[in-house]
């Protein structure tokens, strides 16, 4: 920057203003006022990452008019790039376009470093562009038989004169194949390099000869109970290229993470044995991503996983016994940094690994990275965050403190230990009504739009089509049957008498209620049967009940708004939500779903290194409550076991729907089909 009487030059939106020499690169003017321009070629002409649009007018606002003439000639560098990729009209190269006069600036948001990556939903912050590997290239000194030094040498020196990258290092596949790289590329090459954290120095992490046109890669992967997902992400633009999920299948040692802990201690090598299969899951999950985005998985080099603490330590080799008994010890609680090779995955062999910290022996990385995406602890009002999933993890919080735990809800939600139970795939039943007259339901399936009872929903999805019910539609289900008289709040269903319908029929002791019968035309017969009801009461009160504790140490009775987070979340009713009793009483519309906020804050730590910090220091702040040892918790499962609670009042639901008081056990066995009229249970 120089004397006051030099050009002027403005850049927006950031602002930044600075006087410069005539004739100075607007590259060069960017860099010293520290404005967000990228280039990956350093001025050079080649990359064409440094495009900018050139203002031409009056700027009262900036106190300064731009004649023609500000910028220098358009010239054959811009007229090269321009006839062989394309350039918008209006744009320059920033690297070859010089100040002339005063000038206003704008930097295109695909010509930022830390360009905003959007998110889908309104409420939710976007992501700013930080990515943990970045191109750069370089033209390297040749070698000299007077000035004798290696070839790794002499390319550090390049990124550390041309980049200011100071100490990078290199593993060995980077020295075996570098030097007929730099000889192709005729001492011109392009490098990425893994700028380093806390723990590790920059790295070289690939080399292609001349100007490298492609990007790399990175793997945003939520490792749950049940299912592991994966986001292949673009490191430079922050693009989702592919998400896809498999079937963990550590699932064949126990559906839920006690039974897995417990496998652990039963037999000899039980852990080795998980921790092949999770890897195992994760190398299959690896080949299908890359083979759907039609990617090399050696560009992968970097990932992050977010997972609970039981996974954690099987995914990284470590026994899980000291998780199965208090004091529930975690390993260790913070972020670690691996690489890919310490944990046998079939991506770029040093790519780095991060694994986000653990709140506490029971509360994991997917708890934190839920508080990344959602948090609460940015928010005025008082937020409660519940991720459903085979352990759910649930967070209440705003500006003055956030307090987490975690709640054993089982695998009811997600269809399993249901008697119809499956899967969210096509043909489940996600969505249902029940009419209050006739009692018969209609219902959706995935992979369909059409209600059942629409003339062509038979010739669209026909009973074969038709395949179970999902963990929506059992909630819907359950909360449909409540709401209509055909079960009570304790959780019995009632007999054909007491319900006014023949769909309830008598299952062994108790009545079940019939859903769909396809056996005529080779479909399944799908019911509700009791068991199922009891199966979704107590995971839906380990649910409330850990929901009511953080309410409880929080002080107070009533929550502002809530998040339904999990792939789940997504696709509950908040009505019916409320109606079961799984969440508190709080106004439909403040009842919102995040998608899987565990993934996306993978995804956040993934694109932006900052966030990595931030999450430490987040977590280090959140205090966590341990429910097993909560005398409280017991008696609030009691409570809410029945639907939607037997204490607490609900006036918010109560004002939107009215749900009859009838209880089915008369005492005698729910054979004799009396009864049905309000009735006290009688108190043992």
């Amino acid at each position: 920057m120089s004397m006051r009487n030099d050009p002027l030059v403005v850049f927006t939106p950031s602002g930044k203003r600075g006087h410069f020499e005539v004739g100075t690169p607007i590259l060069t003017a960017a860099r010293q006022l520290g404005v967000d321009l990228d280039s990956v070629c350093g001025g050079r002409g080649i990359c064409s990452k440094c495009q900018i649009t050139p203002s031409y007018g009056e700027f009262s606002k900036h106190g300064v008019t731009v004649r023609e003439g500000a910028l220098s000639e358009w010239n054959k560098v811009e007229q090269r790039y321009k006839d062989k990729r394309g350039l918008i009209d209006g744009r320059r190269l920033g690297c070859q376009a010089t100040v002339q006069g005063d000038v206003v600036i704008d930097v295109p948001p695909e010509s930022q470093v830390h360009k905003q990556v959007v998110r889908k939903r309104a409420e939710a912050r976007d992501i700013i562009l930080d990515p943990s590997t970045k191109l750069y290239y370089v033209e390297v000194a040749e070698p000299d038989m007077h000035d004798p030094s290696g070839d790794l040498e002499r390319l550090r020196d390049a990124l550390r004169d041309q980049w200011e990258l100071e100490n990078v290092a290199a593993d060995l596949h980077i020295l075996q194949s570098m030097q007929p790289i730099l000889r192709k590329g005729d001492w011109k090459v392009t490098v990425a390099v893994h700028l380093g954290d806390a723990e590790n120095p920059p790295r070289i992490m690939n080399i292609w000869p001349g100007y490298y046109d492609g990007t790399v890669y990175g793997l945003a992967v939520d490792l749950g109970s049940t299912t592991i997902a994966a986001h292949l992400c673009d490191l430079q633009t922050g693009e989702v290229l592919a998400s896809s999920g498999v079937m963990n299948p550590q699932i064949r040692f126990g559906e839920d993470l006690m039974s897995r802990v417990s496998y652990s201690m039963m037999n000899a090598g039980g852990a080795d044995e998980m921790t092949e299969a999770v890897r195992e899951g994760m190398r299959a999950l690896f080949t299908q991503i890359a083979a759907e985005a039609q990617i090399d998985k050696a560009l992968i080099v970097d990932a992050v996983f977010v997972c609970n603490p039981v996974m954690h330590h099987l995914f990284l080799g470590i026994d899980p016994f000291e998780l199965g008994q208090a004091p529930f010890a975690l390993t260790t609680n913070n972020a670690l940094r691996l690489r890919a090779d310490d944990l046998d995955l079939n991506i770029h062999p040093s790519a780095r690994v991060y694994l986000l910290p653990c709140i506490a022996g029971h509360v994991g990385a997917d708890a934190a990275a839920v508080a990344l995406s959602e948090a609460p602890d940015k928010s005025d009002d008082l937020v409660l965050v519940v991720d459903v999933g085979t352990n759910a993890e649930i967070l209440l919080g705003n500006k003055e403190k956030v307090l987490a735990c975690s709640s054993p809800t089982g695998p009811a939600f997600e269809g399993a230990q249901i008697s119809s139970g499956q899967r969210a795939a096509p043909g489940a039943i996600e969505r249902v009504e029940i009419n209050p007259i006739t009692k018969d339901p209609r219902f959706k399936v995935i992979g369909s739009d059409l209600w059942s009872d629409d003339p062509d929903f038979s010739k669209e999805v026909g009973p074969s089509g038709i395949t179970g019910i999902c963990g929506s539609g059992i909630i819907e289900m359950v909360a449909e049957m409540r709401m209509n008289g055909i079960v009570d709040a304790p959780g019995l269903i009632g007999s054909p008498e007491q319900t006014g319908t023949e769909r309830c029929f008598l299952d062994g002791r108790t009545y079940s209620y019939l859903v769909f019968d396809g056996k005529a035309e080779g479909g399944p017969r799908i019911t509700v049967t009791n068991r199922d009801i009891r199966e979704i009461q107590m995971a839906k009160a380990a649910l409330y009940s850990g929901a009511r504790l953080l309410m409880d140490k929080f002080g107070v009775d009533k929550v502002d708004r809530v998040v339904l987070a999990g792939a789940f979340g997504a696709h509950i009713s908040s009505k019916h939500a409320m109606v079961l009793g799984m969440i508190p009483d709080a106004p439909l519309d403040k009842v919102t779903s995040a998608g899987n906020a565990a993934g996306t804050g993978a995804r956040i730590a993934l694109l932006n290194t900052a966030a990595r910090a931030e999450i430490e220091a987040t977590v280090g702040a959140i205090h966590k409550i341990e429910t097993a040892i909560e005398p409280r918790f017991q008696e609030h499962f009691v409570n809410a076991s029945a639907i939607p609670n037997s204490v607490e009042p609900f006036p918010i639901l109560n004002s939107i729907v009215s749900l009859p008081d009838a209880t089915f056990n008369t005492g005698g066995g729910a054979e004799d089909g009396s009864g049905g009229g309000r009735r006290r249970r009688r108190r043992a």
